[in-house]
């Protein structure tokens, strides 16, 4: 009985000293009791009686940004001092216990960090996620970023990103989850799904067909419905669903001629009503362009600005433009969100990060996610006993790896290690768009780890004759070709820039043995293919990425990646083979003044006159597109090798609501291995559809000469079309033939069957 009158005691001791300290963490809301405070009611109820307390001008207030002028504003006092990111802070109402949103991009790591001189994990990009095709994997993902998250004060992520492939010179491609939008949506729903079980609110991005990024404000992108339907915003439909996410990002672009943070097609027809979504919308920062217009389509949110959504809705509510019944619903949908996701109820405690933990699932992610493209001869994995000498080529492989630009860039611990050109500085844009950011893991030293009895020697490769001479002199050349991508401007073409195809051919002709690793944002073109004996495709790699890379080279980690997307043979291949960007503004072309954009900001997204990109390939994305117009490709979807082979046998399909399909899958090779088998399915020809489409997919794991029987649930809303005058999914009558492989073009096992 004493004793637990002594841990009473030192209980309340520990509740005092906490109340105290918490009273000087800002912009949390002490605890108190409210009626909305009792859990057991449901997240509309709680929000509803909130609402019912609130006067106009609080609503307004949950609505906006602080408006692009407060990055130059002093923050000496006012809700902005509790601010962690000025751009991303909307205050709450701390006299009805409503927190503050502080939100934060996410998509590879929490990003800016740095600035707040805070360190958060640099994770591999988006591709590398996606080409691990790992449920598991995407959910321990989520929790990594969710606790970096928390522990930084953050209760809002801005991620997951997952626009399809349409473009693959999109220079934020890195950032995205490949080009189907089964396997997309399935990974950031897992990621999601973490985020939102740790008490964030989760937000999906960017909605809809946001699918370059050139001109990405002045961009009006034409595509029918059904096309969206089972592509783009099957995507988002998918995360959703699986996730619970409580807000989905509009994008910049216009949608078949309407702005997509003012389309009512997509925000209300389709997201709201057709999926159910009682979330809320948030606009991408200052891809708001009316006050009126916007609200009454569906967006709930303006960021980072109050051009529209701050004093001019109050006008417009005021006015009777915009019924106080919609108001109302916008700010319902955010408190719902922020009681449902679990903010209000257990706020983000800041604490210091588990940088170990970040490390092992950077690393994991990053041996996953590489891909083994060619491995003639067997050429890898290396042989740390035997090997003697070894060139590293290029890259920088001297002192990190590449990442991607913009609003995920994570800041680097320790600074990039290589300085951008003092003229590239003179450009205002370039420390967030045209920097090429280094993180301090540097391949060279994995690999001279790997090989303590070899010679290792680095060559930058800026001189391919110097290159090749030391080449010349070693027994393997292993060469590092980087291709830097970046929110606010797309690739120029799918060739690795800098000249360093040269460079390759060069090294390539000096040493049989010539291995390639790429680190790239998403597809390049390899003139060299055939004369070089080794590629993997590394992505940008994380904070991690010189011993992942290392344990792959050497066979410490079996390859088991496989492409999100298709590498084609050339630019002519693609269904749009010129790339449009805005063309220059003369008469016929003025420049628009368009709201929220000002100064470089407007320049950092594109302005310029408005242009037209019309996706008439419609449901033919990726791999759709290469297999319906029969064009032979570098690399199909779904492919990557490993250091064994695999086998398939015995296919059995069982029909019903869920059919299940079932086969054998066999290590037919020495080593342990991960395969991730495959299933396609051809919808009967009736359907119009293009030859197949991905409806599932299992990792499998064998050891040398194990085999394994897998099942595969296929749903019926898998083998769906969307049909445009009924507004609605259904499953065509007919044939379907269900294929099974290790790649979209590498499939022996069929069977049909017919619904």
């Amino acid at each position: 009985m004493k004793a637990c009158v002594a841990c009473s005691a030192v209980f309340a001791a520990v509740l005092v000293s906490w109340t105290a300290v918490s009273a000087q963490i800002p912009g949390m809301v002490q605890p108190k009791h409210y009626p909305w405070s009792d859990a057991s009611l449901s997240p509309d109820q709680r929000a509803d009686m909130v609402i019912r307390q609130m006067t106009l001008d609080e609503k307004i207030q949950l609505l906006h940004g602080p408006g692009w002028q407060a990055l130059f504003a002093p923050q000496e006092s006012g809700p902005l001092t509790r601010a962690i990111s000025v751009l991303g802070f909307i205050p709450g109402v701390p006299r009805l216990g409503i927190p503050d949103l502080q939100m934060t991009d996410s998509n590879q790591g929490v990003s800016g960090a740095g600035v707040k001189g805070r360190y958060a994990t640099a994770l591999p990009s988006g591709e590398a996620m996606a080409a691990a095709w790992d449920p598991a994997l995407s959910y321990e993902i989520g929790t990594m970023i969710g606790h970096e998250l928390r522990a930084m004060g953050f209760n809002m992520s801005l991620g997951s990103g997952i626009n399809m492939i349409r473009e693959p010179r999109d220079g934020r491609t890195f950032e995205y989850k490949g080009e189907d939008p089964l396997l997309a949506g399935t990974l950031s729903g897992q990621e999601l799904k973490a985020e939102k079980a740790l008490h964030l609110i989760t937000d999906v991005k960017h909605y809809a067909v946001n699918d370059q990024d050139a001109g990405r404000i002045v961009v009006n992108a034409i595509i029918d419905k059904r096309a969206m339907r089972e592509s783009d915003l099957l995507a988002f439909q998918i995360a959703l669903k699986d996730s619970g996410a409580g807000a989905v990002m509009c994008s910049y672009n216009r949608i078949n001629g309407t702005y997509a943070c003012e389309n009512p097609y997509t925000l209300t027809d389709v997201l709201k009503k057709d999926f159910g979504f009682k979330g809320f919308v948030v606009s991408d920062w200052g891809g708001t362009q009316s006050t009126v217009n916007a609200a009454m389509a569906g967006l709930d949110i303006e960021m980072p600005g109050n051009d529209s959504f701050g004093e001019p809705l109050k006008k417009a509510v005021e006015a009777g433009q915009v019924p106080m019944e919609r108001l109302n619903d916008m700010v319902h949908r955010i408190l719902r969100t922020e009681f449902d996701s679990g903010v209000v109820d257990d706020p983000p405690q800041p604490e210091s990060p588990d940088v170990m933990r970040g490390f092992e699932v950077a690393q994991k992610t990053e041996e996953q996610g590489a891909v083994l493209l060619k491995n003639a001869g067997n050429v890898l994995p290396l042989s740390a006993a035997s090997i003697r000498s070894i060139a590293v080529i290029g890259g920088h492989a001297d002192v990190g790896v590449m990442s991607g630009g913009g609003s995920s860039q994570v800041s680097p611990a320790g600074g990039n290690p290589v300085p951008p050109s003092p003229e590239l500085l003179k450009n205002p844009l370039a420390s967030f768009f045209l920097v090429a950011v280094y993180h301090r893991s540097a391949p060279l030293k994995g690999i001279e780890e790997k090989a303590p009895h070899a010679e290792v020697h680095f060559d930058p490769g800026t001189d391919p004759a110097a290159a090749a001479a030391l080449a010349s002199k070693s027994q393997v050349a292993i060469v590092f070709a980087v291709q830097h991508e970046s929110e606010g401007m797309d690739l120029e073409n799918l060739s690795l820039p800098e000249n360093q195809d040269a460079l390759i051919e060069a090294v390539a002709a000096a040493n049989p043995h010539t291995i390639v690793v790429l680190e790239s944002g998403g597809a390049v073109l390899m003139p060299w293919l055939d004369k070089v004996a080794g590629v993997v495709e590394a992505w940008y790699p994380g904070i991690r990425g010189s011993q992942a890379i290392a344990n792959l080279l050497f066979g410490d980690v079996n390859p088991s990646g496989k492409l999100p997307l298709t590498f084609p043979k050339s630019e002519a291949d693609l269904p749009h083979p010129i790339h449009l960007g805005p063309p220059k503004p003369d008469a016929d072309h003025p420049v628009p003044k368009l709201a929220g954009a000002p100064g470089m900001i407007g320049m950092a997204m594109g302005i310029g006159p408005f242009f037209d990109v019309d996706y008439d390939e419609g449901l033919k994305v990726g791999y759709k597109w290469y297999d319906a117009e029969q064009k032979p490709v570098l690399f199909p979807f779904g492919f990557g090798l490993a250091y064994t082979t695999f086998a398939y046998s015995g296919l059995s399909v069982m029909p019903g609501e869920s059919t299940t399909v079932s086969f054998t899958v066999k290590n037919t090779g020495r080593r342990a291995g991960i395969e991730t088998a495959q299933v396609y399915a051809s919808i009967p020809d009736s359907a119009g559809e293009p030859p197949k489409r991905l409806v599932g997919w299992t990792k499998v794991e064998l050891g040398p000469g194990q085999s394994k029987q897998v099942e595969i649930p296929v749903l019926r809303d898998r083998l769906s079309v969307f049909d445009e005058a009924s507004d609605s999914w259904k499953l065509v009558p007919g044939q379907y033939i269900l294929r099974v492989g290790g790649s979209s073009r590498d499939l022996p096992l069929e069977k049909t069957i017919s619904y």
